[in-house]
């Protein structure tokens, strides 16, 4: 496991999906590593899904996202 460099805790593997099934949305994060699937491209049924929120610094324009 990996060690969260800002508050020290476990973090769990997963990976970002951006796109559901043709439908233009917003990012998820989904637990696990990610599985190929013949049909859908990656496999998710089953799998946890969190949404992703982005937050911008104005003045440098920093990104930092959080599954919330």
């Amino acid at each position: 496991m990996t060690e969260c460099p800002r508050c020290r805790q476990t973090m769990e593997e997963g990976f970002v999906m951006d796109a559901d099934y043709g439908v233009a949305g917003t990012s998820k994060w989904v637990e696990g590593a990610p599985e190929h699937s013949f049909w859908t491209g990656t496999k998710t049924d089953g799998k946890k899904k969190v949404q992703v929120a982005t937050y911008r610094r104005f003045g440098c324009g920093y990104l930092e996202s959080f599954a919330k």
